[in-house]
């Protein structure tokens, strides 16, 4: 039985690290967005100010607010809502996402001072750049390269387009 579990297991997990590493792919640019336009100095500065394991408490707060959204977002699949199962879940990731990110950036030294936090971070770090070293994952990046230019280019060509079209109004 472990021999039939421990690959399902590990495929598991790539799965769910190759879905998050797309959620962060959009997560990250919003997040320092986000650390470049609002100003939240003086909560900053608390959170800076945290020690380390009061650190690892306030980081495991959108974890542990936000995950157990993603049942419900499967409820509501389900149960024929799969829309709203959708935007549910993509929300709830997002925003899980976005806090994580920006925590992680202002307490990650202190947090990096947990032995035990350490040492998941680096497993993790270490199974990061292993799915990023497979054929698959740069398979993916360069689509999703692709898919941003052909983007950028139709958003260049429908802005040019209402540009000629304002103009010859003139």
């Amino acid at each position: 039985m472990k021999r039939i579990l421990k690959p399902v297991t590990y495929i598991l997990a790539a799965i769910y690290f190759l879905v998050d590493a797309v959620f962060m792919a959009v997560a990250r640019p919003i997040s320092r967005w986000l650390g470049r336009h609002l100003e939240f100095k003086r909560l900053r500065a608390w959170i800076r100010s945290l020690p380390p394991y009061p650190s690892l408490a306030l980081f495991s707060v959108p974890v542990i607010i936000l995950e157990p959204i993603k049942p419900v977002a499967a409820y509501l699949a389900a149960t024929g809502q799969v829309l709203s199962g959708a935007v549910t879940f993509i929300v709830a990731e997002l925003l899980k996402l976005v806090l994580v990110e920006r925590l992680f950036h202002l307490t990650r030294d202190k947090l990096m001072r947990i032995p035990a936090f350490a040492c998941v971070y680096g497993k993790f770090t270490e199974v990061r750049a292993w799915l990023q070293a497979t054929e698959a994952w740069r398979t993916v990046r360069a689509l999703r390269h692709a898919a941003g230019d052909y983007v950028a280019r139709a958003r260049a060509k429908l802005a040019g387009g209402f540009s000629r079209l304002v103009t010859s109004r003139d």
